[in-house]
């Protein structure tokens, strides 16, 4: 079983954030019975709510034995013309994610962009 979860948690992709725009996200650790855990950023416009972000993401990952908490979220700003994003604010119902975490994902999933993050603003 740790195998498979091992497994199907490396499918599970690190950063899945929308490709402009300012949004809500959520860091989400998530984890296979038995397999080590790991954190993924997700964030969406359509999310009215960061809970909206993390059921959708729960939603996904339950079929493949994959559970997920909630670490916290916050705010995106992408701007791909400029090739920036700040990692900014809170999520009121989760707290605030550790931007310094999300920050490092982002940089390894957009290695040519210039990523900032603030603990600041909402």
């Amino acid at each position: 079983a740790a195998v498979m979860a091992g497994e199907a948690l490396s499918r599970v992709p690190d950063v899945q954030i929308d490709g402009d725009g300012v949004f809500k996200y959520v860091l989400v650790r998530v984890r296979g019975a038995g397999a080590p855990a790991k954190d993924v950023v997700r964030g969406h416009g359509w999310a009215e709510y960061h809970a909206d972000l993390f059921e959708r993401t729960a939603e996904e990952l339950a079929p493949h034995g994959l559970s997920c908490e909630c670490l916290g979220g916050g705010r995106v700003s992408h701007r791909p013309e400029e090739r920036k994003i700040h990692v900014y604010g809170y999520s009121v119902g989760f707290g605030r994610a550790d931007h310094a975490v999300t920050t490092e994902k982002l940089k390894a999933a957009y290695p040519d962009y210039e990523i900032t993050w603030a603990d600041e603003g909402y």
